[in-house]
């Protein structure tokens, strides 16, 4: 929950954040001077790239807690029964004790979502969130073609 706190209080600060780049963009150009007008365009540039990124996390993040969702309707996700840290994080060897089965598991069924969306929470139990993202990813993509 702190997680998503955090997120949504960053997605806001960006977001007044662009607002502002924005404002700022049009009194550069405002000025009529070529260098501040040439400013001023790079600086309207920044917020739609910074905008669509936002919008490209947002998206992956809502359709990743979909699968997680559908697969805890189901009653298919794994007991989260990790000893933890202190901090509240998994202890990493006993998350990482789990890949053996959730990567046999996408060994044996590469086009099943399932198997990659319980493989990208095996690697996000263990900290290794770039491999869960990677992972999701991939769930979200076999997800959505056999959706079809």
């Amino acid at each position: 929950m702190r997680a998503r706190v955090a997120a949504i209080a960053m997605a806001v600060i960006l977001v007044i954040y662009l607002v502002f780049v924005v404002q700022y963009s049009f009194v550069l150009i405002g000025t009529g001077v070529g260098v501040a007008v040439a400013m001023g365009i790079a600086l309207l540039v920044l917020p739609l790239i910074g905008a669509w990124l936002l919008w490209r996390e947002i998206h992956f993040v809502l359709r990743g807690e979909r699968l997680v969702r559908i697969l805890g309707a189901a009653g298919e996700l794994p007991v989260d029964d990790l000893p933890r840290l202190p901090s509240g994080r998994a202890v990493a060897e006993a998350a990482d004790a789990q890949f053996p089965a959730y990567k046999a598991a996408v060994e044996a069924d590469p086009g099943s979502w399932r198997a990659w969306v319980l493989l990208g929470l095996a690697y996000d139990a263990s900290g290794d969130h770039a491999r869960a993202r990677w992972a999701t990813r991939e769930a979200i993509k076999l997800e959505r073609v056999s959706a079809r």
